[in-house]
């Protein structure tokens, strides 16, 4: 059966093994490229929480279905080559915020880029925590460049799952018709605005609803999943995030309803998950 992450655990925080909030600095080829480099040591960092129970005094349904979100997320980025996964599951607000803050302290001097998936009952510009809601903004902000050096000029990728609000989607009938040294150059690049190289995927439009079955997952997540485990060696990423939306918006359907996940790109490049 279909159904909506909307309005009607234990958990576990990872600890960061190290700081890193030097100075941010970029090889004078990729700040001049015009796709992201994927020429670190480490293709990413990424983060999975998975909110399913809620405290009674929220009033919010249990999220049937979003391990099987959160398993097959975790399993496509693996495959993509993520070499550090972690997996945190019914978070509180304090929580949540405190782990983004906590990873966002992490060393990416060696990384090429950060991936956050966000799943839970949501609403317009909020998540939810087990105890009450958070402003998306709130868990981006550790990310941004002057709180995270390491990760400036770097994609930062978050994607969520969770409703932003209540309207059902009909749709509507179509009729067939050479390198310097890094140091020698840190100061002289230029400035990267504290905003840039994110991308923000929801997987629904504002004010409307996402839907999700109990056996599959969501069918946001299961559209990302089979469009990247497809592309992901040959397309960049905002191809696929559209091929993502055709499939959503063509191949899904529940009880007369549509839906059409919402892309918000900060990038400043071309970004592949594979040097071609």
């Amino acid at each position: 059966m279909d159904q909506v992450d909307a309005l009607r655990g234990a958990s576990t925080i990872a600890e960061p093994n190290s700081t890193y909030l030097a100075k941010p600095q970029m090889k004078r080829s990729d700040w001049e490229s015009e796709v992201y480099s994927l020429d670190y040591p480490n293709l990413g960092t990424a983060v999975i929480i998975s909110n399913e129970k809620f405290e009674r005094g929220t009033g919010l349904n249990r999220r049937i279905g979003t391990n099987v979100d959160a398993d097959t997320m975790y399993e496509l980025l693996n495959t993509i080559g993520f070499e550090k996964i972690i997996q945190l599951k019914d978070l509180t607000v304090t929580q949540m915020k405190n782990e983004l803050q906590r990873v966002a302290k992490l060393d990416y001097s060696k990384t090429s880029c950060f991936v956050c998936i966000l799943l839970s009952h949501g609403e317009e510009g909020y998540i939810f925590g087990t105890d009450g809601k958070v402003s998306i903004e709130d868990l981006v902000l550790p990310l941004k460049g002057n709180n995270c050096p390491g990760l400036v000029g770097k994609p930062k990728i978050f994607f969520v799952q969770a409703c932003k609000g209540d309207m059902l989607d009909e749709g509507e009938e179509v009729a067939d018709a050479g390198e310097m040294d890094v140091e020698e150059e840190a100061e002289t690049l230029g400035r990267i605005p504290t905003e840039a190289d994110f991308l923000t995927v929801y997987s629904t439009i504002p004010g409307s609803l996402a839907w999700k079955t109990s056996v599959r997952g969501s069918w946001f997540i299961q559209a990302v999943s089979d469009v990247f485990n497809e592309h992901w060696t040959t397309m960049d990423i905002l191809t696929m995030m559209t091929h993502v939306n055709r499939k959503v918006a063509r191949d899904t359907e529940s009880v007369g309803r549509k839906q059409i996940p919402c892309i918000t790109s900060m990038l400043t490049k071309d970004f592949f998950f594979r040097t071609n």
